[in-house]
């Protein structure tokens, strides 16, 4: 059984972002040279996600829309965690959303469902953060 580990960094520019981040991974599958087993990905830090679902714009703004509907960012004032912050509702939105994904290697490829792609979720973003990716396997 051998093991890969990589951090990758994201900042940008926007409060919240939706970011295929795939092809990223995919890249770590091939340096790691695993060609059967898992790969986990997963978002260091509180106020990002990582998730799957299908890359399609119509949903990733009615994903935004719905976070937004279930922790407003809006008004600060209403979340006890805002004392001198102002990102409650990034946690909460991390919480809903997950915080890592594992996705099984067969013969060297992520196996996917139809549409499947990975995502982080940036809820508090205009910072650097990241994401660990760590592959076991043979």
């Amino acid at each position: 059984m051998r093991s890969y580990r990589k951090e990758l960094f994201f900042q940008v520019p926007t409060r919240r972002a939706y970011i295929n981040i795939t092809p990223q991974i995919e890249q770590c599958l091939a340096e790691s040279g695993i060609s059967d087993g898992l790969v986990l990905v997963n978002a260091m830090h509180i106020t990002a996600s990582v998730f799957i679902n299908d890359d399609e714009s119509g949903l990733h703004k009615d994903y935004d829309e719905w976070l937004e509907r279930l922790a407003p960012h809006e008004p600060v004032s209403g979340y006890r965690h805002n004392v001198g912050e102002d990102n409650a509702d990034a946690h909460m939105k991390r919480q809903i959303m997950g915080r890592e994904v594992v996705v099984a290697v067969t013969d060297g490829r992520l196996d996917f469902g139809t549409w499947e792609r990975i995502f982080y979720g940036e809820f508090d973003g205009r910072r650097k953060k990241r994401v660990l990716v760590k592959i076991i396997g043979e």
